[in-house]
């Protein structure tokens, strides 16, 4: 194979026409069709059919990041529309903390319209249980940051009201660009999925959104473990690659966080791990690098992985030992639970270490999405699987059909 960096997106391309992306859910979500790649085979099932086919030792781990409402609308005087749309705390920096803020915090967001808006603060009135508060947003600067984005400081004249409270009554669900469509009442309940608990994402793990509470209970009754963790979705979910090679492409910090327990699960379940969408895929994979690191430097372990470092640096640990080595740290630390961070990009010639099969959607031409599949089931497969997709009417993107894939 090609040097990893010169991969050429072009070779994940296929036909994807606007009449094949669903623009919106079943009406139940487990009634979506489900292709079962096993044994290097198509098998046409539905998704109500996952816990016939799953084996009692599998160990299913989920993301459960809530899609916030990261949207924010303003208008200025001279009637110009200004979108903010908030990607990643920056002050206070924790999730938990800046849901919580009273009259201020900062984020890195995009700006739309950002030419229509030089200098000056944005101000809306907004209503929060009968009380009007005043709602400004100020940029801290013209930098640009990571990517296309920009600091904007948010303040309100009520200390009695959070930031979750602003996003929950004047923010907007932020439902992918390419259903090309506005956000309605609807997408509130079926962009989330059932599981979703941790504040925080800016787009749906959405391979998820095909479980049901009956789907759940009949994983259950038939032993089949569960366990969650945390990746906040980011907007970079939405962005195709642009580049011609993937090595020119940049993957954005995202944050993670595992809990002990299931890092103890995984451990138990070698060789049976079910990651639920590729977000899990790829916070579950970078837990390998993490804990290579900690055993590295016990005393002060880098938590974070960067973009290619499962391709420039060959560790001579075994996957156990690098989980152990977390839970390790953990108790050290009287900590419950791991936060760190990864830039990490799954490509064909990875070496998965813990994740046995995933499910997942179907995702779009030349995305970074489309290579971690290439890269999990064989550059010689992906293909044979969308065709497939294609010619048997499967629905394509966030709210379309899913699969599980054993590679």
């Amino acid at each position: 194979m090609k040097n990893i960096r010169e991969i050429e997106i072009s070779d994940f391309d296929y036909g994807l026409t606007e009449e094949r992306i669903a623009k919106y859910p079943l009406p139940h979500r487990d009634h979506s069709n489900l292709l079962y790649w096993h044994d290097k085979h198509v098998l046409h099932r539905h998704f109500y059919d996952l816990p016939d086919i799953l084996q009692p030792n599998d160990l299913l781990v989920y993301n459960n990041t809530k899609v916030i409402q990261a949207r924010l609308h303003f208008k200025k005087e001279t009637g110009a529309d200004i979108e903010i749309f908030c990607l990643e705390p920056v002050d206070p920096s924790d999730y938990n903390l800046v849901f919580q803020s009273q009259k201020q915090c900062t984020w890195k967001c995009l700006i739309g319209n950002a030419r229509k808006w030089k200098e000056g603060a944005l101000q809306q009135n907004v209503c929060i249980n009968d009380d009007v508060i005043v709602f400004s947003a100020n940029r801290v600067s013209d930098k640009k940051e990571e990517g296309m984005s920009h600091l904007v400081k948010f303040e309100w004249d009520n200390e009695n009201i959070s930031f979750a409270d602003i996003l929950l009554h004047f923010g907007e669900l932020p439902i992918p660009p390419y259903l090309n469509r506005p956000t309605e009442e609807r997408d509130k309940e079926t962009y989330q999925t059932v599981y979703s608990k941790i504040d925080g994402s800016v787009a749906a793990p959405t391979a998820g959104l095909h479980f049901t509470k009956d789907v759940l209970r009949a994983l259950a009754l038939k032993g089949i473990k569960e366990d969650e963790v945390t990746l906040h979705v980011g907007a970079g979910t939405f962005q195709p690659v642009k580049s011609d090679t993937i090595g020119e492409h940049p993957m954005h910090r995202e944050i993670i966080s595992v809990g002990r327990k299931t890092i103890h699960d995984l451990v138990n379940s070698a060789g049976h791990v079910v990651a639920v969408g590729t977000t899990s895929v790829r916070t579950l994979e970078s837990l390998y690098y993490i804990g290579c690191h900690i055993l590295q430097d016990k005393d002060n372990p880098r938590l974070e992985v960067e973009q290619w470092e499962p391709y420039d640096v060959q560790y001579p640990y075994s996957t156990e030992e690098a989980l152990d080595a977390i839970t390790d740290y953990l108790e050290h630390n009287g900590l419950n639970a791991l936060n760190a961070t990864t830039r990490i990009i799954i490509v064909p010639s990875f070496k998965f270490r813990i994740v046995n099969k995933i499910i997942t959607n179907f995702h779009q031409p030349k995305s970074t999405l489309l290579l971690l599949i290439s890269a999990f089931v064989g550059v010689e497969h992906w293909r044979t699987i969308y065709d497939y997709a294609l010619s048997n009417k499967f629905r394509f993107l966030s709210y379309g059909d899913s699969s599980l894939l054993e590679p």
